[in-house]
């Protein structure tokens, strides 16, 4: 048998005393250090383990702390949002699931609906939400509204799983104030950046065409991936959803663009009640933007109306033909309560600012004259 430490001649067959004790004595020490090292190796892992932000506040500033708790207690709310749509093979025509992008949401509250952008999971057949713990889980979409950029979606996760994030005020946000943004920028899951309030009231465009207004300018990095995810303030309240950037080269210039929070407040109560925006009709069809600029002219032409709904009620009329076939039109939208209406964007922006039974004057041109009729405004059919 051939020993791991092999040598000629087994052991000496004379004991040297001395030689012994200096062995036995350097290996009395090497164990204590041995058995030290194992009891300080915990001591100092639980040390790393429960240090407080407090405890480590000679090592960073102020401002370092604050980001470091905001980012520890806000990223578990912070989801990935995975978009994939099913594609038929050419030949085989089988059905496979391709990857069409990916962004960020956010959790709105423990019942498990989720806040992102409309174009993040637009024409997607099937949306994956990831959480923080790695757990993924299929998700349904609750209610969309293209006309915001906002699409409320729903998991079926443990309540523990799902941390919701303290809601804000962006009426009290003024340019300068310092804000943080958590996101997936090319699927780099939660990055956080920081920055500050660059402008307020902007205007952006959405995926339908419709304008987005008070929309919150930031210069905290914003890249392909972040749509979705939530801008807060430095106490960790979500003030903004992050959803567009203005970049020629498609990464972040230093220009991102958030929808408010008090905008959502307004809007999930009703995705999740109807599926989609609530805004009270007054029962009429419209010429489009691109007949109105043929034509000539400016405010929101009337196509028809609709019958026993409130414009009908008060009067006004739309395109008409007369007996020789010549076409005339009916009123056209100028302004609603003094309010300047350009375009059917601007209709449709001034509606959602009122409720159902509201009654509201609307000012027309018709045959170069003008018109006001009051008109009390009803809920939308469905």
């Amino acid at each position: 048998m051939i020993l791991p430490w092999s040598c000629e001649e087994p052991f000496p067959r004379r004991f040297d005393m001395r030689k012994i004790f200096a062995i036995g004595s350097i290996g009395a020490i090497v164990a204590a250090i041995y058995v030290f090292a194992e009891i300080e190796r915990p001591q100092e892992n639980q040390y790393s383990e429960s240090q407080s932000l407090e405890a480590i506040s000679d090592f960073f500033t102020d401002d370092e702390i604050n980001n470091i708790a905001v980012f520890e207690s806000a990223s578990p709310s912070v989801v990935f949002v995975t978009n994939t749509q099913l594609r038929r093979q050419r030949f085989s025509l089988n059905v496979l699931e391709i990857p069409r992008g990916s962004g960020t949401g956010l959790i709105w509250d423990r019942s498990g609906l989720i806040v992102t952008n409309f174009h993040v999971v637009y024409g997607a057949n099937k949306i994956t939400i990831t959480l923080q713990s790695n757990r993924s889980y299929e998700a349904t979409v609750v209610g969309t509204a293209p006309e915001k950029d906002i699409a409320l979606l729903k998991i079926d996760a443990p309540d523990e799983e799902l941390k919701a994030l303290p809601l804000g005020d962006s009426t009290l946000l003024a340019v300068g104030r310092k804000v943080l943004a958590i996101g997936n920028p090319f699927a780099l899951d939660t990055t956080l950046t920081v920055g500050v309030v660059s402008a307020l009231g902007r205007e952006i465009k959405s995926l339908n065409n419709r304008t987005i207004k008070n929309v919150i300018q930031t210069d905290a990095a914003i890249n392909p991936g972040n749509s979705g995810g939530p801008l807060l303030d430095s106490s960790g309240r979500l003030i903004g959803v992050n959803t567009a950037i203005f970049s020629p080269s498609g990464a972040s210039a230093g220009i991102g663009f958030a929808i408010p929070v008090n905008t959502l407040k307004l809007i999930i109560p009703q995705l999740r009640e109807h599926g989609k925006l609530f805004r009270p009709v007054i029962g009429i069809e419209t010429l489009t933007d691109y007949w109105t600029k043929r034509l000539r002219v400016k405010g929101v032409a009337i196509l028809s109306v609709r019958e026993n709904l409130p414009a009908d009620k008060a009067g006004m009329v739309g395109v008409r033909e007369d007996s020789r076939g010549n076409i005339h039109l009916g009123d056209v939208i100028i302004a609603i309560n003094g309010e300047s209406v350009a375009n059917e964007d601007s209709l449709l922006s001034q509606l959602e600012e009122y409720e159902p039974e509201d009654t509201i004057t609307i000012t027309t041109l018709r045959d170069e004259k003008i018109h006001n009729y009051d008109v009390t405004l009803v809920a939308p059919d469905g």
